[in-house]
């Protein structure tokens, strides 16, 4: 079993290399603070992890947190804990030699997820439930500018955009408000033609993938990746089936030029196109 999993990551390894030195050209750049300022250190197992948002990064997180001696259990760790606790450190914490030598000598990971799919698990997240930052920041800006004839009340408080509106506001070259995380490219979160990943890691073989990866660093034997859904917990998960669903909302011009938005993460990381 080890074997198979050794020979997939070697192949996403090089999948990911190949398209680097095919599209990129700054495979010679410095390494600056920016470009590690996604990626989270244990220094304990010698492990970087660059996170990417939902693609199971709260409890990556929480993992790290037990490698660390922070906790005894990833059930103990509560969702404000993992993302404002402050716990783990940021690799542009440190000083350009403590980034170097982390960079050299930690084992640097990612995990990766379907770029629609990861997309509309980000709207649902974001858009759906109450939200006391993306609604009034992006919320009222999506509204204000591509909703015709918009209420009072959709503008006061910026909720129930729609994700025809969303996808509009991400495709906009003069977008009203700047990107985010949760829907960036990946390229661009982890610098992967940058920085060498040693694992790569898929959403789609989570509980495989994780538990490899932990068997690698030596992690103790009791720790396996937690499988619950850290938000929304009631609600399934974003599949396949539910993001046809929203991209059926969308024109044929909008899919394809979504699909062109992701593109460098579709070929990077092997998706074929939905």
């Amino acid at each position: 079993k080890w074997k198979s999993l050794y020979q997939i990551q070697k192949e996403r390894k090089q999948i990911m290399r190949e398209t680097c030195s095919k599209y990129k050209s700054n495979n010679r750049r410095i390494i600056t603070p920016y470009h590690v300022s996604r990626i989270f250190v244990e220094d304990k197992y010698r492990v970087l992890y660059c996170e990417v948002p939902k693609a199971g990064c709260s409890n990556w997180k929480r993992v790290l947190m037990v490698l660390n001696g922070l906790a005894s259990s990833t059930k103990d760790i509560q969702h404000n804990t993992v993302h404002y606790g402050n716990y783990l450190k940021r690799l542009d914490g440190f000083d350009h030699k403590g980034i170097y030598h982390r960079l050299n000598t930690y084992t640097k990971m990612l995990f990766i997820r379907e770029p629609f799919e990861k997309l509309v698990s980000a709207f649902r997240d974001k858009f759906e439930h109450p939200n006391n930052y993306y609604h009034p920041v992006f919320g009222k800006a999506i509204i204000s500018r591509y909703r015709v004839n918009a209420t009072k009340e959709a503008l006061r408080t910026g909720s129930g955009v729609k994700f025809k509106e969303f996808i509009q506001y991400l495709l906009d070259v003069h977008r009203p408000v700047g990107m985010d995380i949760h829907w960036d490219h990946v390229n661009k979160l982890c610098s992967p033609c940058l920085i060498d990943y040693d694992f790569v890691g898929k959403f789609e073989s989570m509980e495989e993938d994780a538990n490899f990866f932990l068997h690698l660093i030596g992690a103790p034997q009791n720790l396996t990746f937690p499988k619950f859904k850290d938000r929304h917990s009631d609600e399934e998960r974003t599949t396949t089936k539910i993001t046809q669903q929203y991209f059926a909302q969308l024109s044929p011009s909008q899919r394809q030029r979504s699909y062109d938005f992701y593109y460098m993460d579709y070929l990077m990381f092997n998706y074929s196109k939905p």
